[in-house]
């Protein structure tokens, strides 16, 4: 039985939709692509279908992942003024973020793999985090101090998410968003 054209693009957005889920919660060089299949409800073989190797799917994935990431779905819509940004670092520094990576953004929970990654989805990430970046530069006025945000913000979340216990990671995450405050709002 032949599918519809439609079917399958449906297949394929629900295999990179559950595959940057898995990626982000458990890593996506450790799932395998019959897991990747399994997880949607088909065989593995299935997957060549949708996909020409695996490496694809990851760029497929953080093409999706990246463009659609919390940290970039502030960026979006209109202007992006200092007060928005703020309020988007606040949310993206939070417990509830920091416990619940496969809701999250990818960047922290990806990027080691990324750097590790064939250069299709390397130039994919920079071309995302070079967007972000220059929206960011644009609202601050400031290149480097939009690489220097971004940057601690994946950094935070990334060491608050290695500590074992939860006051240990809050206080990360409160001293991240301490000096993010100074930073936007530096004394005269």
């Amino acid at each position: 039985m032949r599918y519809s054209t439609t079917h399958k693009e449906q297949t394929r957005q629900k295999l990179v939709e559950s595959s940057g889920a898995i990626a982000k919660q458990g890593g996506f060089s450790a799932t395998g692509v019959a897991g990747l299949m399994k997880a949607i409800g088909l065989t593995g073989g299935a997957f060549y279908n949708h996909f020409p190797s695996k490496d694809d799917l990851f760029t497929e994935v953080v093409r999706h992942e990246l463009s659609n990431s919390q940290i970039g779905l502030c960026t979006r819509h209109g202007a992006l003024s200092r007060e928005k940004l703020e309020r988007c670092l606040d949310q993206y520094l939070n417990m509830a973020h920091l416990r619940n990576p496969e809701h999250g953004c990818a960047i922290p929970a990806l990027g080691a793999e990324v750097a590790r990654a064939a250069q299709p989805v390397r130039e994919e990430a920079e071309h995302w985090l070079r967007a972000l970046q220059e929206v960011w530069s644009q609202t601050l006025d400031d290149p480097q101090l939009a690489w220097a945000l971004l940057c601690q913000c994946v950094g935070a979340l990334v060491v608050a998410r290695m500590l074992a216990h939860e006051t240990s990671q809050e206080e990360v995450l409160q001293a991240s968003r301490g000096f993010l405050a100074k930073a936007l709002h530096p004394a005269p």
